[in-house]
């Protein structure tokens, strides 16, 4: 926004301070001249006393001007002082901001002394300068994982094609399953990213969602692939209702689901998904049985595009965004996503979410 130039805040606030003095002097000049005016001095006539006053306004005219220019000075340099001394933790705060504008986020104010309204400003803007490098480096990585991840199956059905072009006597079969197989994986990838960025814009309508419903939803539909595995996939618990989006909950606990079963043992394996009320939220429990965790692998389960060996030789490789579209999912809901290693091996995630406090009361009448 262009705007005409004006003065700074240190002239006003100069102009400001010496105003002040001005006015404080003219009205000390002033009860002084009256105190003089009024004082009558005794056994004096009329006349004499009216020559005594205009003598004494002119012997104290020059002294007023000359007190009232020496006010003037001193107000002018001293609000110039005083106003430059104020205003400097705002001109900190400004070159951080002006560097922040270049695109610099690492620079941080760090103003020192007590604290005060002004260090209280630059330290909530220096946890802002935080919070955006964190953002932006986050986005960073996203989008050179996503690139590498959107990438890789267009250079395999590029070798595919170039294979097929140099062999043309080779069955076309195997070249259409693999190019299919292929294609099926970048089109997940690219729903996947549709999916995170509809949950950035939190542009969904909330409504109320029975987590238990919803878990039991997810169970059915991950019932044929928990069979093939040799997974026992169980349900439990008491109606949770919470407000939100209904196809975003469903597909967070799909892919809870989804990840409990395929990081699971290889025979025999347990899925257990459980839903409960708390006094102000609802939960959502899945636990899997499974190989060890360790803590450095439980820190990155919920990166994007973070896909542990067991999974590739699985065969269900998925995209790596699974728990990154759980996290985001969670954030817009207002919850919060805890992982936990299991002592035995596998892994339990609690999903907290805000009670819907509406259906609460409705029920209660």
């Amino acid at each position: 926004m262009s705007r005409p130039p004006g003065l700074s805040v240190r002239v006003k606030l100069t102009l400001s301070y010496a105003g002040l003095v001005m006015v404080a002097g003219i009205l000390l000049i002033g009860a002084v001249y009256l105190s003089l005016r009024l004082t009558k001095p005794d056994g004096i006539a009329i006349t004499v006393r009216y020559s005594y006053s205009e003598g004494l306004v002119r012997r104290f005219l020059p002294g007023v001007v000359v007190m009232m220019l020496f006010l003037l000075a001193f107000g002018l340099v001293g609000g110039w002082i005083l106003a430059g001394r104020m205003l400097a933790p705002v001109s900190l705060i400004t070159n951080a901001a002006r560097l922040a504008t270049t695109g610099s986020l690492a620079h941080r104010v760090r103003m020192p002394g007590r604290n005060d309204e002004f260090r209280e400003l630059a330290d909530s803007f220096d946890a802002m300068l935080a919070q955006l490098e964190a953002h932006v480096a986050e986005q960073r990585r996203f989008a050179a994982n996503a690139s590498h991840e959107l990438r890789t199956p267009l250079a395999i059905t590029q070798t595919l094609l170039d294979v097929a072009r140099k062999d043309p006597d080779r069955p076309a079969d195997e070249l259409v399953d693999r190019l299919h197989a292929v294609n099926a994986r970048a089109i997940d990838l690219t729903e996947a990213l549709l999916l995170l960025s509809r949950t950035d814009q939190e542009t969904f309508t909330r409504e109320g969602v029975d987590l238990s419903l919803v878990a039991e939803e997810a169970a059915e539909t991950l019932l044929p692939l928990a069979e093939e595995r040799d997974v026992l996939l169980e349900t439990s618990g008491e109606p949770a209702r919470t407000m939100g989006s209904h196809a975003l909950l469903l597909q967070l606990t799909t892919n809870l689901v989804h990840n409990a079963i395929v990081h699971n043992l290889a025979t025999g394996g347990i899925v257990q998904v459980d839903t409960a009320v708390w006094p102000t939220s609802v939960v959502l429990t899945v636990e899997n049985t499974g190989e060890q965790v360790t803590p450095e692998q439980l820190a990155t389960l919920t990166e994007p595009f973070q896909r542990g060996a067991e999974r590739i030789r699985s065969g269900h490789g998925g995209v790596g965004l699974g728990l990154a579209i759980v996290k985001r999912i969670v954030q817009v809901h207002h919850g919060s996503l805890s992982l936990r290693a299991r002592s035995d091996g596998g892994l339990r995630v609690t999903v907290e979410l805000p009670r819907d406090e509406t259906t609460t009361t409705v029920r209660s009448g």
